[in-house]
């Protein structure tokens, strides 16, 4: 969960100006209010998301031992592989993330047969890891998505057009899915050797070995 600090700052003789800060982690955010408090002249402190919601203090403490309980500090790494010769598509993820102050890895794969091209294969595999979120219970907090398809982290983020109707089929799911959870995505596109667990996976999928798993990292 990401914030940015709002307050007044008054100084011994009554001046008074009302200082933002920058967006930060409200992890950040609640340790420099703490030291900042010590001064005793700040006051009508608030913490905003990105959606535009204020929070109290008090408020913003109370989620944050929330969060703790649920998976937070998510990335996502996906990738698809479709075979021309057997028209299957091979679907692999691997989820990051912190929960009750220790960290996992869930790994993911799929094999499927309805889809027709490459491109359709990855964003299938970024819907298939978004499935996998809402089991875990993740909603309302940021998620790093990581892959190396230009095409689906380019037209998600709205930098290339999408003129394929199966894509764009597929990127409306995916978005819908996104705002169902509440979800502030950002899109990470990386080389194909910086993504070799999600390709593994997809290509595991396509030799017919399933993976499912989740693991403690130690």
């Amino acid at each position: 969960m990401n914030v940015r600090i709002e307050f007044t700052y008054r100084t011994p003789k009554g001046t008074e100006s009302v200082f933002s800060s920058e967006e930060m982690p409200a992890k950040k955010a609640l340790l420099l209010v703490e030291d900042l408090e010590r001064t005793k002249r700040m006051k009508n402190l608030v913490f905003i998301d990105r959606h535009e919601t204020a929070w109290s203090l008090k408020e913003l403490k109370k989620q944050m031992e929330e969060i703790k309980t649920e998976p937070h500090h998510v990335t996502v790494y996906f990738d698809g592989g479709f075979d021309l010769k057997t028209k299957r598509s091979g679907l692999g993820c691997a989820i990051y993330y912190e929960q009750n102050d220790k960290s996992f890895r869930l790994r993911r794969n799929a094999l499927v047969e309805e889809l027709e091209t490459n491109n359709e294969a990855e964003f299938a595999a970024l819907h298939l890891a978004l499935q996998e979120l809402e089991i875990l219970g993740v909603h309302h907090l940021p998620v790093t998505f990581v892959g190396d398809s230009q095409v689906v982290i380019n037209q998600l983020q709205e930098d290339w057009p999408c003129y394929e109707e199966a894509l764009v089929n597929w990127a409306d799911r995916i978005e819908n899915k996104m705002d169902q959870l509440g979800i502030d995505a950002v899109f990470e596109l990386v080389p194909r050797k910086q993504n070799k667990e999600a390709d593994q996976l997809a290509s595991q999928a396509l030799s017919e070995v399933e993976i499912t798993s989740t693991w403690e990292i130690t």
